[in-house]
C-alpha cells in the first residue's frame, strides 16, 4: 500500500515523464516569461521563433526576467541557474514533436494563429496538448481548421508572467475532457491559480481590463483629468498597482486596441467602441513601453518583441 501511495502523485504530475518538455512558440515579452515559469518548474524548455535574433531577444528578456525575480527574493540563485540551463531555444517548428505541452504565444490575430496552429498539428507529437495564451480570441475559432480541434486548449498567463499568479483555463467547443484535465494540471504544477472561462471573446480577465481601459481613454479624450490624475485615481482609489493608461502602456496599445476590436466583434456592445484617441496614438506608433512611448515617454524602453511571424 505503502508503494501504491508514494507513485500516486508522480503519476498526476505533468513533469513526471522524465522532466516532460514545453515548447513555446514565440519568444516575446509573453512567451519568453512562460518559458522562464515553465523552466522554474521543472520541466525542460524549448524556446521557439522565425529566426536567431527573436531568440535571443527572448533568451535576453527571460534572463532578465529571474534575474529580477532573485532580486525581490522570489527565486534562489540556484533555481535561476537551473531554470536557465533547463531551457534551450529553436528556429521554426521542427523540434516540436518531443514536447508533451506546446505553448502558442505568438500576437493577437486570429489568422495568424489558424495558419500556425495548422503548422503545430503536423509538427507536434499526436498526444501533445495543443495551448494558446490568447487574451481574446475564441479558442474554438483559433481550433477550427485542425483535422483534431479537441486536443486545443486557452492557457492564458499575465504579465509579468513570474510574478502574476493567475492562470485563465479556456476550454474550446470541441476541446476534450482529458485535455482540459491535463492543461488544469500542468497550469497548477507551474505554481499559478487556475480559473476557468467559458470560451467567449475577451473570457473574464480581458473583458474586465478592456472595459478598464478603454473608459480611461475616453475620460482623457473627453478631458476629464488629465493622465496623471486619471492614473493616480485608479492607484489610490482601488488600490490597483497601476493606473489603467499605465496599464494600457504596459500592455502595448495596438494590442489594447486590438482586444477592443475583438470584443466589438464579438458582441457589437457599444461598451467595447474603442476610443478614437487610442486608435491615433497607434496610427502614430505610439504603442507603450515597447516603443518607446504611449501615453507615458519610456526613454529605457526594453526591446522589441518583432513583429509578427511572416506567412
Amino acid at each position: 500500500m505503502a508503494g501504491a501511495e508514494s507513485s500516486s502523485p508522480a503519476a498526476s504530475d505533468p513533469r513526471a515523464s522524465v522532466r516532460a518538455r514545453v515548447f513555446v512558440v514565440g519568444a516575446g515579452i509573453m512567451g519568453s516569461g512562460i518559458a522562464a515559469q515553465c523552466a522554474l518548474a521543472g520541466y525542460n524548455v524549448t524556446l521557439e521563433d522565425v529566426n536567431e535574433e527573436f531568440v535571443e531577444k527572448g533568451r535576453a528578456n527571460l534572463a532578465r526576467a529571474l534575474d529580477s525575480a532573485v532580486k525581490r527574493g522570489k527565486v534562489g540563485a540556484a533555481d535561476r541557474t537551473r531554470a536557465l540551463e533547463g531551457i534551450d531555444t529553436a528556429i521554426g517548428l521542427r523540434r516540436a514533436d518531443s514536447a508533451k505541452f506546446i505553448i502558442e504565444a505568438a500576437p493577437e490575430n486570429l489568422e495568424l494563429k489558424q495558419r500556425l496552429f495548422a503548422e503545430l498539428e503536423a509538427a507536434a507529437s499526436p498526444n501533445a496538448i495543443l495551448a494558446t495564451n490568447t487574451s481574446s480570441l475564441p479558442v474554438t475559432s483559433i481550433a477550427s481548421r485542425l483535422s483534431d480541434p479537441g486536443r486545443v486548449v486557452g492557457i492564458h498567463f499575465f504579465n509579468p508572467v513570474l510574478q502574476m499568479e493567475l492562470i485563465e483555463l479556456i476550454p474550446g467547443l470541441k476541446t476534450r475532457p482529458e485535455v482540459v484535465g491535463e492543461a488544469t494540471r500542468f497550469a497548477a504544477s507551474l505554481g499559478k491559480t487556475v480559473v476557468t472561462s467559458r470560451d467567449t471573446p475577451g473570457f473574464v480577465t480581458t473583458r474586465a481590463v478592456a472595459v478598464l481601459i478603454n473608459e480611461a481613454v475616453w475620460m482623457l479624450f473627453e478631458g476629464t483629468a488629465t493622465k496623471e490624475d486619471i492614473d493616480t485615481s485608479y492607484r489610490l482609489g482601488f488600490h490597483h498597482p497601476m493606473g489603467p493608461l499605465e496599464l494600457a502602456d504596459l500592455v502595448g496599445l495596438d494590442t489594447a486596441l486590438s482586444i477592443l476590436d475583438v470584443l466589438w466583434d464579438g458582441f457589437h456592445d457599444p461598451k467595447y467602441r474603442a476610443c478614437p484617441l487610442l486608435r491615433s496614438l497607434v496610427a502614430a506608433g505610439r504603442l507603450g513601453r515597447k516603443s518607446g512611448e504611449g501615453f507615458y515617454p519610456y526613454p529605457a524602453a526594453p526591446p522589441s518583441a518583432g513583429p509578427a511571424r511572416p506567412a
